[in-house]
């Protein structure tokens, strides 16, 4: 371990260099807001004394505004729905869960969209009865290819009104292929602990659990099985308000830094516009590259944030939240604690 006082100085340093390279991109999103609002359509801020907003990362804006919409409503449900079924039901949660989370997907993604999602769960359940390795990661990757067919994508884009419905779907879909793979290989190893099965409801219920369904993250088929086993109850109800509390505080803050970012900070517009990058000093390119992976931190803080807060609420394990960017010196050290759950995945 270095001396304290060393270890103060590289921090001062640190976060002088972080601060100044932020204020350059601040002083240039300032001084071209302008040319940045023609080209790139700037969105009003309603927040921070009316700031504009950069609205060109397409990942925060396209789920904040499915958030405003219906899925913050869908995942409070769900919370409600867990913990009656908590109090009331416990032996059959597991299946309380499952038929919501089909009733929600239908609610977002409509007959068509859920249809699909169940008939590729059923295909790679019914593939995964070989208990051949090779034959469940094929089946996988043709139905992870179907995303990319153009006419099936065309099939999919006539279902709904806006593109926001089909990507959403799409979404889904890969992320979902993630989990009926799972389930997949856990079928071909027969690893689960004594007790716990195979079976198609359970298949479901990993599959359709909503608060992972859209955007993860990725929680083994072992690890769900394991742990939405019915438990003794030890005043659940009660252990879960400060678990709420402190996630929701949590969440907040992390929300309002990332739209402070956006607001303060013009980085994905800046960075689409090649003739500014080209005029800009040295010090703001270091800026922008800082604040480009320091807001995807944030912004996977808040994503990754709201189903880990509803999976602790219903007794599991999520994997563990993004490692901050800045304090990591490797790609490796990126690989393994920025999506941790993909990482454990991909590892088993």
């Amino acid at each position: 371990m270095l001396p304290r006082w060393e270890l103060s100085l590289y921090l001062l340093a640190s976060l002088g260099f972080h601060f100044y390279s932020f204020f350059e991109v601040y002083k240039v999103s300032r001084e071209h807001e302008e040319q940045l609002d023609q080209e790139f359509d700037l969105g009003p801020g309603i927040l921070f004394g009316g700031l504009k907003k950069d609205r060109t990362d397409f990942e925060w804006s396209f789920w904040m505004e499915w958030g405003k919409q219906q899925l913050v409503w869908l995942l409070l449900g769900h919370v409600v729905v867990s913990q009656m079924a908590t109090q009331i039901a416990r032996k059959h949660r597991p299946w309380i869960l499952t038929a919501y989370g089909m009733w929600a997907c239908w609610c977002v993604l409509g007959t068509p969209g859920t249809a699909t999602i169940f008939l590729h769960t059923l295909i790679s359940f019914c593939v995964a009865q070989f208990r051949s390795l090779f034959l469940s990661w094929l089946c996988s990757l043709f139905l992870l290819s179907t995303l990319r067919l153009q006419d099936v994508e065309e099939i999919k884009r006539g279902w709904y009104k806006t593109e926001n419905e089909y990507y959403l779907l799409q979404f889904t879909l890969t992320v979902r292929c993630l989990y009926y793979t799972s389930f997949s290989l856990e079928f071909c190893w027969q690893r689960l602990p004594a007790g716990l099965s195979f079976s198609f409801a359970w298949m479901l219920a990993y599959v359709f659990y909503y608060p992972v369904l859209h955007n993860g993250p990725i929680l083994s088929f072992r690890d769900f099985v394991s742990q939405m086993q019915p438990q003794e109850e030890h005043g659940l109800l009660k252990s879960s308000l400060p678990v709420l509390a402190w996630g929701l505080g949590r969440l907040f803050c992390s929300w309002c830094l990332a739209e402070l970012m956006v607001h303060l900070m013009y980085m994905h517009a800046i960075y689409s516009s090649a003739p500014l990058l080209g005029a800009v000093s040295c010090w703001t390119l270091g800026g922008l590259a800082l604040a480009q992976v320091l807001f995807f931190y944030v912004k996977y803080l808040v994503l990754f944030g709201v189903p880990a807060l509803l999976m602790r609420l219903d007794g599991l394990t999520p994997p563990p939240l993004p490692r901050c960017v800045s304090t990591m010196f490797s790609f490796t050290g990126m690989w393994r604690y920025f999506d941790v759950g993909l990482h454990d995945f991909l590892i088993r």
